[in-house]
């Protein structure tokens, strides 16, 4: 049973930085796509950034240059740095997984961890 746990989230002001790491169990972590989605009150959830088997990863341009995804295998853990936050990236992000990439598409979901960027 795959088990995705996000932790890391907080209270930040504007310009701040935050990690968010994502604990992985129950199938083979490394061979797996793993990404970063989040959703604002009263919006989409959309993607946020990626990281395929071999280290490939993409972004979504509005967090292009500030945020950065990375996995350690050994530890089954996935990783979102988040630099020069913003208030409108004040959501609840969630970690995904997904036994191959394929765009925004994942199968397997944490519960989320939320994040807010005070002006």
């Amino acid at each position: 049973q795959v088990q995705l746990v996000e932790s890391g989230g907080g209270s930040v002001q504007a310009g701040g930085s935050l990690r968010l790491s994502c604990a992985a169990s129950g199938y083979t972590y490394s061979s797996y796509c793993m990404g970063w989605f989040r959703q604002a009150p009263g919006k989409e959830r959309e993607g946020v950034a990626a990281i395929d088997s071999d280290g490939s990863t993409i972004y979504a341009d509005s967090v292009k240059g500030r945020f950065t995804i990375s996995k350690d295998n050994a530890k089954n853990t996935l990783y979102l740095q988040m630099n020069s936050l913003k208030p409108e990236d004040t959501a609840m992000y969630y970690c995904a997984a997904a036994p191959i990439c394929y765009g925004w598409t994942f199968t397997y979901w944490g519960q989320g961890t939320q994040v807010t960027v005070s002006s």
